[in-house]
């Protein structure tokens, strides 16, 4: 993803576990229970994971909530195309709920509210998330049984740790009440989260798969959140770049418009600008410090002659 904005009732400590109701006849076999303690130590790691944190505590800047907002979208888009090739396969079928869980027009009207009309020329998809929308099109396309692990993976933690999310972005970045900008968050078509998580769980339990095939899509849901921390991480380090910029006073915030990397003081900051970019020399060179004393000096006679000047 806490202080001032603490999450109802301590979900900030379980963020991404999702709601468990009791069920008597669950077996330990059961592919939701598998999944369940196949991917305990994943949750914990992806919780804990700087980014998250800090989300939780609402220190979440509006350029970095708009970054993951764009990864969101091409990882979605990614997942619900493998998901519409497959909807009439019996390994996947029975999970296909388009209408109550689809995520990407959601995700498209969060990315107008940020960017405006022409928001699909200002974002692109990082290297983090191009990874993780390749795997999901490998498995689409070569596995779709695994794709299974993906679904479960990302729309089971929408429905529950995700609405934390939804209402700690809403307050930290003073988003209007009508919920523009975390619609991503909002499932209009699920009247309640819990009722439908038991039906998908039931749903995912009925599928006729085999002990391997069960261990394989518990092995595929732990990469799938080995990618959600990497995608957390790159925008850790992208966050750490823009309050490193904040405190440097002077420059101003990028706005969000265009690659990032484009601009030559962040991509200065980022380690990516070219050598010849003509900021990125200025810069070095003013840190020389024969340079500073020059400048300083310079400085002060240009201050001595302006004082002189008023009086």
């Amino acid at each position: 993803m806490p202080s001032a904005l603490e999450s109802p009732e301590g979900a900030e400590e379980d963020i991404l576990h999702y709601e468990e109701i009791e069920d008597n006849a669950i077996s330990p076999l059961d592919l939701s229970e598998l999944l369940k303690e196949g991917t305990k130590e994943s949750h914990d790691r992806a919780e804990n994971t700087q980014f998250v944190k800090d989300f939780l505590k609402g220190r979440i800047k509006k350029e970095l909530f708009k970054l993951a907002t764009a990864a969101l979208y091409f990882t979605y888009s990614a997942l619900e195309e493998e998901m519409d090739r497959n909807k009439d396969n019996p390994v996947f079928a029975p999970l296909y709920f388009p209408v109550e869980l689809h995520r990407r027009e959601a995700l498209a009207k969060d990315l107008k509210y940020f960017y405006g009309e022409d928001w699909k020329e200002k974002i692109q998809c990082s290297e983090a998330t191009q990874q993780y929308v390749d795997r999901i099109h490998h498995v689409g396309q070569h596995e779709p049984e695994l794709l299974v692990a993906h679904a479960y993976t990302r729309y089971m933690g929408d429905l529950s740790g995700g609405q934390v999310l939804k209402k700690v972005a809403q307050r930290a970045l003073k988003l209007p009440s009508t919920e523009e900008g975390i619609q991503f968050y909002v499932f209009d078509s699920i009247s309640n989260a819990q009722q439908f998580k038991q039906l998908y769980r039931a749903r995912m339990n009925a599928l006729d798969l085999d002990k391997n095939t069960k261990e394989r899509i518990v092995e595929e849901a732990n990469k799938a959140f080995r990618f959600n921390m990497q995608v957390f991480d790159e925008l850790d380090k992208i966050g750490r770049s823009l309050a490193e910029e904040a405190q440097d006073g002077g420059f101003p915030v990028h706005d969000g418009k265009g690659d990032i990397r484009k601009c030559p003081y962040y991509a200065d900051k980022l380690g990516t600008a070219s050598p010849g970019c003509p900021f990125q020399a200025a810069v070095g060179l003013a840190r020389q410090p024969l340079v500073q004393l020059v400048l300083a000096a310079c400085m002060a006679v240009a201050a001595g002659a302006a004082a002189w000047y008023i009086l």
